[in-house]
């Protein structure tokens, strides 16, 4: 028998296909990215749901800017960016505040756009909800790209997430035009265009000599103080930072949301001898902390003392991921370069080779600080003990600081004016990156972004302190927080206005006080129309009921909390910048 010709199967089947839709979520699959924060429409609607159908967590809210706020909160807390996916123009807008406060706090976020076509924008021949949003982005963000074609989608969420996380963070502006959602081509090429980002944030290892130099004067010094930012926070290299302060025994500051890489409670904390050490500190350590108007920008009488011209006797350490931070205030005698984590573990290192070599500071520097912290802690506790009626900022946070002392796990978000400085200085904190706030620029309405934000990456119970008007910012998202049923107990400071509620209208006319809201609101009812439980209390008692049946619970819970008008300072802790504040 003859050889037997093999069968030829002519098929017309075509190749697979993939879109500009499936590849956008295909790359941040990829690269680990589980979830979106983001609100729907013209032109990302679908993109939402098939971003859902593929498996990732879309987390949709009533505006863009909480949106924002939440997804440049969860880099903060995972370091990886935080996705956030708007409609075009107003949308977009609407998410760019939350991306330059993003870039400003250092916070890893992606804002992801759609926008109108190129052809119809650069022709300002008057497209849908037309604008150049890429060149709008770019002042504001660490980096911008816009992606044209689909077999690109891949190569500008890999650039996206590179820049978002690798030196010093920030956000990011990607730029989709609609029709690239549409866009086709072979799914084997769009799988092989796609790119997993390897090491995006690469180890920056400090010189040796930098170490040596920095070691060296922190052993000169007579009263050394090390001080914490959010930076520290954020490298998550807690154990080594922890080690390092307590092998050197040097007495340590944490900035408001560096509170909790060591506990509050800490020995070595000198935050309640805040306004002692800043000034008669001789070398300072600065471990992800900029010497920014918080921290009065290194000069004046925060630093000086009594004197405000003596300020520049001090000498400072810092150690950042970017060289260009170096004396953009004061002079810094010792620049240590390199990412937090590999400056700390150099340190360390050294400090170990050294040996017995190495002193603790002097005896009188640390039992001054001791001294004054029981002197003010024990003012703090006569202060909290009181029980006026009605309740006030003291005894009202004397019940959450007992919550959070029972509940560590727990996420504190916190923003205000009065309420968020209160907070800051009576509630301790007992583990990193629990205390989530108002960051570098001290604005108003991260609150529910931040704390829908906690709770889905956590998992743990979020607590939300917030003033009355900072509350008004976001207080929508009371709705997203029951649709998505998070474990979120929001408490109101209701004092009935922006820092109180006791102005009056010169005129006598019929207009209320630009400053007074509507008196004897009842926030707690919107919580309740959305299916969450609300809580209207007027005394601790009944507040430190309602907090503690909210943990226990986990349920959406909105706290109104009732206190004295009179109780708050106008521009709270930053009366000095506001010129025309009235002393109280």
């Amino acid at each position: 028998m003859g050889a037997v010709e093999p069968q030829v199967v002519v098929t017309d089947a075509p190749s697979p296909v993939t879109d500009g839709f499936h590849l956008v979520i295909d790359a941040l699959k990829l690269n680990g990215i589980d979830t979106i924060f983001g609100l729907p429409g013209i032109p990302i609607t679908d993109l939402t749901r098939k971003a859902q159908a593929a498996g990732l967590r879309v987390i949709s809210f009533r505006h863009e800017q909480n949106a924002g706020n939440a997804a440049a909160i969860a880099g903060f807390m995972t370091q990886k960016p935080g996705i956030c996916l708007t409609v075009s123009a107003p949308g977009f807008l609407n998410g760019l505040t939350a991306l330059a406060n993003a870039t400003t706090n250092c916070f890893p976020m992606i804002l992801i756009s759609g926008s109108s076509e190129r052809e119809i924008v650069d022709l300002q021949q008057g497209d849908y909800e037309e604008m150049d949003q890429l060149a709008i982005a770019k002042p504001l963000a660490k980096a911008a790209f816009r992606v044209l074609h689909a077999e690109d989608i891949g190569v500008g969420v890999a650039r996206a997430i590179r820049a978002a996380v690798s030196g010093r963070p920030g956000g990011v502006y990607l730029d989709l035009p609609a029709k690239l959602f549409a866009q086709s081509m072979d799914a084997e090429a769009g799988r092989k265009s796609l790119i997993k980002v390897v090491d995006p944030a690469p180890r920056q290892i400090p010189a040796e000599d930098a170490v040596q130099r920095a070691l060296e004067l922190l052993k000169s010094a007579k009263r050394p103080l090390i001080l914490l930012g959010k930076g520290a926070a954020y490298a998550q290299a807690d154990a080594d930072i922890r080690a390092l302060i307590e092998r050197t025994g040097i007495p340590y500051l944490p900035m408001s949301m560096a509170k909790g890489l060591l506990p509050d409670t800490h020995e070595q904390s000198a935050a309640a001898a805040r306004s002692f050490v800043l000034p008669e500190a001789d070398v300072v350590m600065l471990v992800g902390a900029r010497l920014n108007w918080l921290l009065s920008q290194g000069k004046g009488k925060t630093w000086g003392g009594k004197d405000a011209k003596a300020w520049g006797a001090q000498k400072f350490i810092q150690i950042d991921i970017s060289p260009q931070e170096m004396d953009s205030n004061v002079r810094i005698e010792a620049p240590l370069v390199g990412d937090i984590g590999s400056c700390v573990s150099a340190l360390l290192t050294a400090i170990k080779a050294a040996g017995t070599h190495w002193a603790k500071p002097p005896a009188e520097w640390l039992s001054a600080i001791a001294e004054r912290k029981g002197k003010n802690l024990a003012k703090m506790a006569e202060t909290l003990a009181r029980d006026p009626a009605p309740m006030n900022f003291h005894s009202a946070l004397n019940v959450v600081r007992d919550i959070i002392k029972a509940n560590p796990e727990a996420i504190l978000v916190n923003e205000g004016a009065n309420a968020l400085d209160f907070t800051r200085s009576i509630v301790d904190m007992y583990r990193p990156r629990k205390r989530l706030d108002v960051g570098t620029w001290g604005i108003m309405g991260i609150g529910m972004g931040f704390a829908v934000a906690a709770a889905v990456v956590s998992g743990q119970p979020v607590i939300a302190i917030e003033g009355d008007s900072a509350f008004g910012f976001s207080g929508m998202e009371v709705e997203t927080i029951c649709r998505y049923n998070l474990p979120v107990c929001v408490v109101i400071f209701n004092n009935n206005g922006v820092y109180g509620g006791t102005d009056v209208n010169p005129t006598g006319g019929p207009d209320v006080a630009p400053t007074v809201f509507v008196k004897g609101a009842r926030y707690d009812k919107l919580m309740e129309a959305f299916g969450g439980i609300g809580v209207h209390v007027t005394k601790p008692a009944e507040l430190r009921q309602a907090m503690e049946a909210a943990i226990r619970s986990g349920k959406p819970t909105l706290i109104n909390a009732v206190i004295d008008e009179t109780a708050g300072t106008e521009s709270g802790r930053i009366t000095s910048l506001n010129p025309t504040a009235k002393k109280k």
